[in-house]
């Protein structure tokens, strides 16, 4: 690793959902420290609100929300990354806020596995907030909880009034127990000292990869890859049912099977998978290299045809094994083995019954009856419920209201004026057993007619 001070400290800011990353992070972001800081946000759920959430200093923001960062956005770090390393003004820090569903550790791989990243930053320190009233609920059946904690630096106790004493201890001596070489303070509302959290020298890829023997083998956001020897246009395709109703591929062009242009492509790949295209239907066109194509299947099997202006070496990258779909690639209707083919174990998956559903909405909104409804809301399903936050239009105010909930407890405050920004209502809600068009209903249900 290169550990020169010409390299950029990276501090990861993670925890499971409502721990308090935007409130350190804010934190940090407006103290007088001189530092030049850029942030890279990313969510978990169909509308990004993390961006509205964080103060809007002299830092860089950059957002990420088509994915889990541990998963397929990797391409989308990557890029940002090397385009922050190419500023004139040099950086002080880049601070990555994690959504609260990642596993720190493949955010970490990008820093030792990544030879250009390696040689531009260090990975200073893993810092993990951790909600004192409500972490119990998560560290049982959430492995992206417990991972959050093995792998941090440091870690950080917040909310310590919602609790008593000696929950508060136990709950510490949980933690040490899980991660006896971490750093621990307490803190209410994410009040910690920036030395404690920024520029410490606390990552230790030793004891991750003691923890970890895999660490340093990158997890893919695709399954499967297979090289074919293609001729010019007339090879289609051709995938018929399986567990899910689209896959993502990508076909890159090769120049030859050698390790070092296997790994290239690998590579690519990853880069590529973040950058989506238009969905392809099957029959509706071509499959151009170097794209990532979503391919929906209405009906199977599915067709899809390859108009390739040069015949060659070409790897197709799919998201799932082909052998899910029974899918093969044909050449004048006959089927085409691959010269050389790849599983790779699946990427990061998350719990399938915690899902997202975000709202955004114009118009203003009934103060009192958007108090009734979420009081009601969260007493009923506040234990399904890990995350709540949003943005708001009251009517009566020229300011935007910020709203954030954690299962069963929420606070909203009159922001700062919405200035240029458009008038809207952002809603989004995370958690298990979500009723997407009841809540969707209970949202409408508070805006002024």
């Amino acid at each position: 690793m290169n550990t020169t001070t010409a390299t950029i400290p990276v501090t990861v800011l993670t925890g499971f959902l409502g721990s308090g990353k935007t409130t350190l992070l804010n934190r940090i972001l407006t103290e007088n420290h001189g530092k030049k800081i850029a942030v890279i946000e990313n969510e978990f759920g169909e509308v990004g609100i993390d961006h509205q959430l964080v103060i809007q200093a002299d830092e860089e923001l950059f957002e990420m929300n088509n994915g889990c960062i541990c998963c397929t956005v990797r391409g989308d770090l990557l890029r940002i990354l090397t385009r922050l390393a190419q500023r004139k003004e040099p950086l002080d820090a880049v601070l990555i806020e994690t959504t609260g569903l990642a596993d720190p550790g493949p955010v970490a791989q990008t820093f030792f596995t990544d030879p250009d990243i390696r040689e531009k930053y260090r990975l200073d320190a893993i810092v993990t907030l951790v909600d004192a009233k409500h972490i119990s609920l998560h560290l049982g059946d959430s492995d992206e909880a417990r991972e959050q904690v093995a792998f941090a630096d440091v870690i950080v106790i917040n909310k310590v009034d919602l609790v008593d004493p000696e929950s508060l201890d136990a709950l510490e001596a949980r933690l040490r127990k899980m991660n006896i070489a971490a750093k621990i303070y307490r803190a209410m509302e994410a009040d910690v000292a920036l030395d404690r959290v920024l520029n410490i020298g606390g990552f230790n890829l030793s004891r991750a990869t003691e923890m970890d023997p895999k660490f340093l083998e990158p997890e893919y956001p695709f399954e499967w890859a297979g090289v074919y020897q293609l001729p010019v246009g007339g090879a289609q395709l051709v995938i018929n049912e399986g567990p899910d109703p689209q896959m993502d591929i990508a076909l890159l062009p090769l120049k030859g099977i050698t390790e070092t242009d296997l790994a290239a492509a690998r590579e690519a790949a990853v880069r590529v998978f973040s950058e989506w295209e238009i969905p392809l239907r099957p029959g509706s066109g071509v499959l151009p290299g170097l794209q990532l194509q979503r391919l929906q299947f209405p009906s199977f099997p599915a067709i899809f045809p390859l108009s390739l202006a040069h015949a060659g070496l070409y790897a197709l990258f799919s998201q799932h094994h082909p052998d899910e779909f029974n899918a093969a690639l044909q050449v004048a209707g006959e089927g085409l083995a691959p010269v050389w083919s790849h599983a790779f174990a699946p990427d990061h998956e998350h719990d399938e019954e915690i899902t997202s559903v975000g709202v955004t909405l114009g118009g203003d909104m009934d103060g009192k009856k958007l108090n009734e409804w979420i009081s009601e809301l969260l007493r009923t399903k506040g234990n399904d419920i890990f995350r709540c936050k949003g943005v708001l239009a009251i009517r009566g105010t020229d300011k935007r209201l910020v709203f954030q909930g954690v299962h069963m407890l929420f606070d909203a405050k009159i922001d700062r004026p919405w200035g240029k920004d458009p008038r809207q209502n952002t809603f989004v809600f995370i958690g298990r057993h979500l009723d997407r068009s009841a809540l969707i209903a209970g949202f409408k249900s508070c805006l002024l007619v």
